[in-house]
């Protein structure tokens, strides 16, 4: 009798070890042709290879679906080869060009060269419940940490005097003179395209840099890894579409001003460009040619001071 309790008492120590086992070494991860998904801190990540140096991140809530048909992004994701493994809680995924270190616990990517230089570490993420005029929905943030001198560009067109768009708080809405491209590159090789139309704000400090939108089913963005500034681009405009050339004449000289206030005005311009034998490839009218401030942006030669605007 005693030694069948002994044998029954082995037995289940002997189930718990063999179980605690399988825990220790099951995969956290589902890998899929392009990429991987997890699940970690009641959310979704999806990591999806759209070249060996260009990754999409998506991350939404746990029991969310996320769906998107990319405004920006023309192409598709791609069938690569990529090694994938698990040591402990990190996840390990490796192309000839990028490395990438997913801690499935928290479901933070760190970002490396193949060589294990590291380029990029993203820090905290959040979502916050949104009514967005009744739908529910979220609005998210992904922060990342920069080096501490590390120069970053881009942005779009800016008028705020620098270069490097590091130690800035700026809300990307466009405006009349403010053009956003949710876009940076860095110094050390690589950029960050934040795939969201919502206004978003931009934040750099020292501790972190982050994206905000105010509406979004979840985070979306991608990783390029390029090297140089050069590679970077490249990069860019594999994914959203090359940009064709525009007419020849567009890079000659143009005369600009406010505007002017009727076509023989404009055309007296031209003329005296004409008689300095000053090239002129371009004149703006620029606005007002529709006439009275009700017809307002009507984009329509209305105006009786341009009678034969077509001429």
């Amino acid at each position: 009798m005693n030694f069948t309790k002994i044998n029954i008492k082995t037995s289940i120590i002997t189930i718990i070890m063999i179980s605690g086992m399988v825990d220790v070494n099951a995969q956290s991860y589902q890998k899929t042709d392009s990429g991987l998904k997890l699940s970690a801190d009641h959310m979704n990540v999806e990591v999806k290879f759209y070249g060996e140096n260009m990754i999409r991140i998506i991350k939404y809530p746990a029991g969310k679906s996320f769906v998107k048909n990319s405004l920006s992004v023309i192409k598709q994701e791609q069938k690569i080869k990529f090694s994938v493994s698990e040591n402990s809680h990190i996840i390990s995924l490796k192309t000839n060009d990028v490395q990438l270190f997913i801690n499935a616990k928290n479901g933070e990517i760190t970002y490396k060269s193949s060589s294990g230089k590291e380029l990029l570490k993203e820090k905290e993420n959040d979502f916050k419940p949104f009514n967005d005029a009744g739908d529910s929905t979220y609005s998210v943030t992904q922060s990342f940490q920069l080096e501490k001198d590390e120069p970053i560009y881009g942005l779009g067109i800016l008028q705020n005097g620098k270069m490097s768009q590091r130690n800035i708080d700026v809300k990307m809405i466009q405006n009349n003179t403010w053009d956003f491209v949710p876009f940076f590159q860095s110094i050390k090789g690589y950029g960050i395209f934040w795939d969201n139309y919502s206004p978003t704000q931009f934040t750099d400090t020292p501790q972190k840099t982050s994206f905000s939108s105010e509406v979004g089913e979840g985070i979306d963005y991608y990783f390029i890894y390029g090297k140089n500034a050069d590679g970077v681009v490249a990069g860019m405009r594999s994914l959203t579409g090359n940009v064709p050339m525009i007419p020849l004449w567009t890079y000659g000289f143009w005369q600009s001003k406010e505007r002017y206030k009727s076509q023989d005005e404009l055309l007296d311009v031209v003329k005296k460009y004409r008689d300095l034998k000053v090239p002129l490839d371009g004149i703006i009218q620029d606005w007002q040619y529709w006439g009275n401030n009700y017809q307002w942006n009507a984009m329509d030669f209305i105006s009786p001071d341009f009678p034969d605007a077509k001429k």
